[in-house]
């Protein structure tokens, strides 16, 4: 009878916790778009001239169209870009309203609908990131593979503070993410700059990266924390630009055998690897090493 008791008991959490996940994408997930996007022009080898199509997913903060993605889903030579809604509506009047630099460690870039044709649209809230606790329970919606519009996955959130080298499919370019979350949520490739929701339905994190060998995801997906995307987003409001300072360093995790090398105590802090030539830090006369 005690069996039976905690069995039922268990199998009513289950249920409770799929019912609150139903509820959550129910509610939110009319915020959250798929991204399609149409890139610069390039020759295929067969040497005709075709154009590059992408999809990645957003998020709408602002009930007059305002989107918030990634920087690498619309980056620059972006051509042109839509957006489809929950019901399956597309809107073709889309303007890049601002993205960070390339060099900048923080993916992001903003999308304004132009033209709504009429659609009520349903924004989401930023949460405040900073309460975020490792095994905290998230939902993640997105375009998973340019093909699943509005899949919902769920995970917990698995640790905070990572940095990544994160690079394009073919190994191509590189970019250096900071202060990420990390989550077991599945995210695969089209989820990129779509949102990560906490138990209350908001945004705790834009998705923007995985680690995968094989090209598929192994739990291992990292998410923007909402409080670094509200600067800009604060920003984008009160300027109409995106000016974001930066140091022109690079920085490398300083392990045990660099420290002995280096000869400090404790394996802790962070190296200058390398500057920038034109940059502040090199003004400074900051050194590798």
């Amino acid at each position: 009878s005690t069996n039976n008791q905690s069995t039922e008991a268990r199998q009513q959490i289950v249920s409770s916790e799929s019912q609150l996940i139903s509820e959550i994408a129910k509610n939110v997930g009319p915020s959250v778009v798929s991204v399609n996007v149409t890139g610069a022009s390039a020759r295929s080898i067969f040497g005709e001239t075709v154009q590059q199509q992408s999809a990645g997913t957003g998020v709408i903060i602002s009930e007059d169209g305002v989107i918030i993605t990634n920087r690498h889903v619309v980056p620059a030579g972006t051509n042109s870009v839509s957006v489809t809604l929950s019901d399956g509506t597309t809107l073709k009047d889309v303007e890049v309203i601002g993205r960070t630099s390339e060099s900048d460690s923080l993916d992001v870039a903003f999308l304004k609908i132009k033209d709504k044709q009429g659609k009520t649209l349903k924004a989401a809230k930023l949460a405040d990131s900073s309460k975020v606790q490792v095994g905290d329970k998230v939902v993640a919606i997105g375009n998973a593979l340019g093909q699943f519009q509005n899949t919902v996955t769920s995970g917990i959130i698995s640790g905070f503070g990572r940095s990544v080298e994160a690079g394009d499919e073919s190994g191509g370019s590189s970019e250096t993410l900071q202060n990420l979350f990390q989550t077991d949520t599945a995210i695969n490739q089209g989820n990129s700059g779509g949102p990560t929701f906490d138990m209350s339905g908001h945004v705790v994190g834009i998705n923007t990266a995985i680690v995968s060998p094989s090209g598929g995801s192994v739990g291992i997906g990292f998410a923007i924390p909402s409080n670094l995307a509200k600067t800009v987003v604060a920003e984008l409001r009160d300027k109409g630009s995106i000016e974001r300072g930066w140091l022109g360093v690079e920085i490398q995790q300083v392990t045990p055998d660099l420290a002995q090398g280096i000869g400090l105590d404790e394996p802790k802090g962070a190296l200058v690897a390398n500057i920038d030539p034109s940059s502040p830090a090199a003004k400074a006369d900051l050194k590798p090493g």
